[in-house]
C-alpha cells in the first residue's frame, strides 16, 4: 500500500482493534451473567432469552440498517464514530443493570450497534485501499487484527472479572470503546454510494457462484454458533461448571480464526476461491464425523477449532467472490445484506443445543453430516455452473495469478 493509503488503513485498523477489544470485554462480562451465575436448569431459559434478544435486532432492524447508513449525513465514518460513542454509554449502563432484566434491553441495543458498526466498517474498507487486490488483503488483515485484539483484550477482562467483578469488566470495555471513538475521528471519507445500481446481494445481480458461496458461508456460521452452545452445556457438568474447558474452547477457536485469516491470503495463490470454499466445508465434515466416532471433550474442542478455522477461510473466499463477480457499486451494502443472513444462521443453529439436550457425539455428528451435505451440494453446483459456461462457449473461471 502507498504511504497515504497505508495511513488510512492503519487508522481503520486501530479503530477496529479497539472495537473488537470492547466486544471481547462485553462477552466476558455477559458470559458470567448468563452462563455461570445461574443454576443448570435456569441456564437454558436465560441463554435462550439471550439468543432471542440477539435474533430480534436483525429481524426488526436489518431492513433499515443499510438504508439508514447510506442516507445519514457524514456517511459511514460518522456512523462508526456515533456507534463508538453509543457503545460507551451502553457499556456503562450495563454496570447499573448487570443483575436486572434491563440488561436484556441493553444487550439488544448493543447488538444493533454491533451490526451497524460491521456494516459501516465494511463499506469504509474500499476507501483505504487502491484496488480489489488490496481490498482482499485489507479484509484479511482486519480479520487477523480482530482475532489478536479479542485475544489480547480477553486476558485483562478475565482478570478483572475474576478479581473485581462484572462492573470492572464492563468499565474496561467502555474504555476500549473510548479508544475506538478517538481513532474513528481520523477515519477517511468513504466512496460514494450509487443507490440506483444493484449490489451483489440483489436478486438481479446474484450469480451462481455468489448463491453457492453465501449458502456455504451460512452453513459454516451456523456450525460456529451450534458448537459454541453445544459445548457450553456439555461442559456445565464439570466440577468447575465448565469454565476452564469452555474458556479453552473459546480461546483455541479464536486461534483457529486467527490462523484462518492469516493463511487464507496465501492459500489464494495456489487455490481459487471455489476450491478454498470446498476445502473449508470438507474440514469440519471430516472433523465432525471423526469426533462423533471418538467422542470426548477434547474431540469437541477440536471440532470447534476446525469449524472456526474453516469459517474464517470461507469468509475471505466469499468476499473475494463478491468482489470478483458482483457489481463494484454498493459493495459495502452487499456485504451488509449477506452478513445479516449469516447472523440469522448463527442464531438459529445456536438455539438447537439450547432447546434440545443431546449427547456430545450426536452434536458432533450433526456438524459432520450437515457440512458433508453442504460440500456435496457446493461441488455439484460449481460443476453445474462450469458445464453451463462450457455450453455457452465461455471460458471457465480462472484467477489472474494462475491458481488451481
Amino acid at each position: 500500500m502507498a504511504a497515504g493509503t497505508s495511513s488510512k488503513f492503519q487508522q481503520l485498523a486501530l479503530t477496529h482493534a479497539a472495537m473488537m477489544g470492547g466486544e471481547a470485554a462485553m462477552v466476558v462480562a455477559l458470559a458470567d451473567s448468563f452462563f455461570f451465575d445461574v443454576d443448570p436448569n435456569g441456564a437454558r431459559s436465560k441463554v435462550l432469552g439471550f439468543l432471542l434478544v440477539s435474533f430480534a435486532p436483525f429481524l426488526l432492524v436489518a431492513p433499515f440498517i443499510g438504508p439508514l447508513i447510506d442516507r445519514v449525513r457524514g456517511g459511514r465514518r460518522f456512523m462508526v464514530q456515533a456507534v463508538a460513542a453509543a457503545r460507551i454509554v451502553v457499556q456503562l449502563l450495563m454496570i447499573r443493570f448487570a443483575d436486572d432484566i434491563g440488561l436484556f434491553l441493553l444487550v439488544f441495543v448493543a447488538l444493533v450497534l454491533q451490526k451497524t458498526y460491521a456494516v459501516s466498517k465494511s463499506a469504509l474498507v474500499p476507501a483505504v485501499v487502491r484496488s480489489d487486490r488490496e481490498l482482499v488483503e485489507a479484509n484479511a488483515k482486519l480479520g487477523v487484527i480482530a482475532g489478536l485484539a479479542g485475544t489480547v483484550a480477553v486476558l485483562p477482562a478475565a482478570g478483572l472479572q475474576f478479581i473485581v467483578g462484572t462492573p470492572a469488566t464492563l468499565a474496561y470495555g467502555a474504555a476500549l470503546f473510548g479508544v475506538a471513538l478517538w481513532a474513528a475521528l481520523s477515519l477517511p471519507r468513504e466512496l460514494v454510494l450509487r443507490p440506483d445500481e444493484p449490489s451483489a446481494a440483489s436478486p438481479e445481480a446474484l450469480t451462481t457462484s455468489l448463491q453457492l458461496g453465501w449458502v456455504a458461508m451460512l452453513v459454516l456460521r451456523g456450525a460456529v454458533g451450534f458448537m459454541l452452545f453445544h459445548l457450553a452445556f456439555l461442559f456445565r457438568s464439570q466440577p468447575d461448571g465448565g469454565k476452564v474447558l469452555l474458556g479453552a474452547a473459546v480461546g483455541l477457536s479464536s486461534v483457529g480464526v486467527l490462523l484462518g485469516n492469516s493463511l487464507a491470503p496465501s492459500a489464494r495463490r495456489w487455490l481459487h476461491e471455489e476450491r478454498m470454499i470446498t476445502v473449508a466445508l470438507a474440514l469440519p465434515a471430516a472433523a465432525g464425523l471423526v469426533a462423533a466416532a471418538v467422542g470426548g471433550t477434547v474431540a469437541g474442542i477440536a471440532v470447534a477449532v476446525v469449524v472456526n478455522f474453516a469459517a474464517a477461510i470461507c469468509r475471505l473466499s466469499f468476499e473475494s467472490i463478491v468482489q470478483r463477480d458482483g457489481p463494484a457499486a454498493n459493495r459495502g451494502q452487499a456485504f451488509a445484506r449477506f452478513e445479516i443472513r449469516f447472523q440469522f444462521g448463527w442464531v438459529v443453529a445456536a438455539v438447537i443445543p439450547v432447546v434440545l439436550e443431546m449427547p456430545a457425539a450426536v452434536g458432533y455428528l450433526m456438524v459432520g453430516v450437515v457440512t458433508l451435505a453442504a460440500v456435496v451440494n457446493y461441488v455439484a453446483g460449481v460443476r453445474a455452473e462450469a458445464a453451463d459456461r462450457a455450453r455457452a462457449g465461455r471460458a471457465p473461471r480462472r484467477p489472474a495469478d494462475g491458481s488451481i
